[in-house]
């Protein structure tokens, strides 16, 4: 196989228009070589996103959020619980998984359509961005990058808030360095810049704002471009676009639910990263770290590339002096993006890996620049480069590979995880059973995953007297329990049980027919 990292002469021509991309280009095998390599890579999402179910508790309790509110008919205010509202995140995510679940049914591949197709779209931009503004050699190499990074592949079908957030960040990036570097189409991208922030608001709240900000902001402070700034968005009828895309859903949804404005802005925006002794979690629980581990967080997110980024930094006498002759800006522009994320959350106390995504993209196409200052001596890539560029994309494959080979070995661990098996078996024994079958309960324990692939049937026990409810309500009942906990249940319920095995952590007892009929007698 080619290697698609090179700088050869022989197609040098064809980016020499683009400035900044001198010495990088591609020959046509390498470019045919990385375009298959990236439809592999989409083919392989589509069928990760069609076969693999979801697990608990991230994606399947999103899901299931989607799936209430298309059954619910309630597409103002998401739903944490029937009738409970869930005041943790806007509702774009929640409506584009309620699309796709609308359209291909409650399934894992409805609830995860729009949001692959919205990591394609926005895959698709940020090359031709790439392209037009670095060449298309540097286009395909930096996407290449970007949508085999860890994070990226991950969450670019995943159901949760992120990738949408990251779509409206990204369109801020590219719509406001077109409005400062293209003046001519400066009112087009200016009212670009303002969608972004709609999407970024509907999708995650003011942390997207904020996200797009600092990178903004900071490369604004760096080289100067206030006057650009000022002049080259249009701030008034922006901003009243924007806001007239987002403050509806702001007021209907304080409206119907009131108390969510002081939950969302002061809780989920305030004390969840700043106070590391914040108890007003209302879904959950925080995740406190060490301040600044968001720092190790975009190293472990962006692998397998991490070394790819790295290593040219040793070279940093370079990378100063190009920094230094950034006369585009492009260099510092990348370099505020990608930066933008750990800067923001490196005094947070609670934080998760995902939190890193908006800066992903200009990680990745900070690393081909790296290596473009650092081999620019040389008519063609130095050896570390070309080594670490096919090291790391091998290690994708191998990864995927690897993960799929334990999968399949062992598929329990797919059932540790997901209570989609486990459902599947309740659903076979209701089949065969010759008593009206009951529903599938939970002891002490709540499983989004079992809510969605049971279409909200699945309820949690938590009392004795709701266990011993079910066992009076004239059918047979199934009760999921995890196999560590048997011993919680009253002891004299459990004879009343037969146990129909092990799947996974759990332990599937069905109700034993005959004692159902005896405690029906008068």
């Amino acid at each position: 196989m080619p290697n698609p990292l090179s700088h050869t002469p022989t197609t040098a021509a064809r980016d020499q228009d683009k400035p900044d991309a001198v010495n990088f280009s591609i020959t046509p095998g390498q470019k045919r070589c990385i375009v298959v390599l990236l439809g592999v890579m989409l083919a392989l999402r589509i069928w990760i996103a069609i076969a693999v179910p979801f697990t608990d508790t991230t994606e399947s309790r999103y899901a299931e959020i989607a799936r209430k509110m298309v059954e619910t008919g309630d597409w103002i205010t998401p739903q944490f619980d029937y009738g409970v509202p869930f005041w943790g995140k806007p509702p774009l995510h929640t409506w584009i998984s309620a699309a796709g679940i609308k359209l291909f049914g409650a399934n894992q591949f409805g609830a995860r359509a729009f949001i692959l197709l919205a990591a394609i779209t926005l895959s698709l931009s940020l090359y031709r961005w790439l392209k037009r503004e670095k060449g298309q050699a540097y286009a395909l190499t930096g996407t290449l990058i970007m949508v085999s990074s860890g994070l990226y592949f991950l969450a670019a079908a995943t159901v949760m808030t992120d990738f949408i957030m990251l779509s409206g960040t990204s369109l801020c990036m590219i719509a406001f360095w077109d409005s400062v570097h293209h003046p001519a189409n400066k009112h087009r991208s200016g009212y670009l810049f303002f969608i972004g922030l709609a999407i970024g608001l509907l999708a995650k709240g003011p942390a997207a704002f904020v996200l797009a900000a600092i990178p903004i902001g900071g490369w604004v402070l760096w080289k100067n471009k206030w006057l650009e700034t000022w002049k080259n968005l249009p701030w008034i009828s922006g901003t009243l676009l924007m806001l007239a895309l987002t403050l509806p859903w702001y007021v209907f949804a304080e409206r119907k639910t009131p108390g969510f404005l002081e939950y969302f802005i002061l809780g989920e925006h305030w004390h969840r990263f700043l106070d590391s002794g914040w108890k007003g979690d209302l879904y959950g629980n925080g995740h406190a770290h060490p301040r600044g581990t968001i720092w190790i967080y975009a190293l472990v997110t962006f692998l397998p590339w991490t070394p790819f980024l790295l290593v040219p930094l040793l070279r940093f006498k370079k990378i100063i002096a190009a920094f230094r002759n950034d006369d585009r800006e492009w260099s510092s522009y990348l370099l505020c993006w990608a930066a933008s994320p750990m800067v923001f959350f490196t005094m947070a106390s609670n934080i998760l890996p995902t939190y890193v995504i908006t800066g992903i993209p200009a990680m990745a196409f900070l690393s081909v620049e790296l290596w473009c200052m650092t081999d620019t001596a040389h008519a063609r890539p130095s050896a570390y480069s070309k080594r670490f560029f096919a090291t790391s994309t091998v290690a994708f494959f191998a990864i995927c590979a690897t993960a799929f080979a334990i999968f399949t070995v062992n598929p329990d661990l797919i059932a540790k995880r997901s209570q989609v098996s486990l459902v599947a078996k309740t659903q076979q024994l209701r089949e065969q059973s010759t008593e009206p079958p009951g529903n599938l309960y939970y002891w002490r324990k709540r499983f989004y995953s079992a809510e969605f692939y049971t279409q909200g049937r699945a309820k949690k026990l938590e009392t004795d007297a709701e266990l011993h409810a079910i066992l009076n309500n004239g059918e047979q009942d199934f009760l999921a329990v995890r196999s560590s906990s048997l011993e919680s249940l009253p002891a004299d319920c459990l004879g009343r049980f037969k146990n129909r095995g092990t799947i996974g952590k759990m332990t599937l007892l069905q109700e034993r027919p005959i004692l159902k009929s005896i405690t029906q007698q008068p």
